[in-house]
């Protein structure tokens, strides 16, 4: 038990930490690089289309870039969940 609460408490601590550490640096994303290199190597490019919604802030984004992951995770594993289950009703009635 006592291990159980050390190990949690190292867990948490990992977890929390990195919020209070001060690292002056700024979140960006893959997109934001690339476009600036893509600048960088062609000025002239221009985009085949554009955006069929653009968020209002970055927080937004962020928002609607976790909600589709989370969406997709949650889709993965009802379909293992699914399967797992069949699979266990399936060997019950041999």
């Amino acid at each position: 038990m006592k291990k159980t609460l050390i190990l949690l408490s190292l867990v948490a601590a990992l977890c929390i930490i990195p919020f209070f550490i001060e690292h002056g640096g700024e979140y960006g994303g893959a997109d934001g690089q690339a476009e600036a290199q893509i600048m960088e190597i062609a000025p002239d490019y221009t985009p085949w289309f554009e955006s069929f919604y653009e968020p209002a802030s970055g927080e937004i984004e962020s928002l609607l870039f976790t909600l589709q992951g989370s969406l997709g995770t949650a889709v993965i594993f009802y379909i293992f969940g699914y399967y797992h289950r069949s699979r266990k009703d399936h060997d019950r009635n041999r």
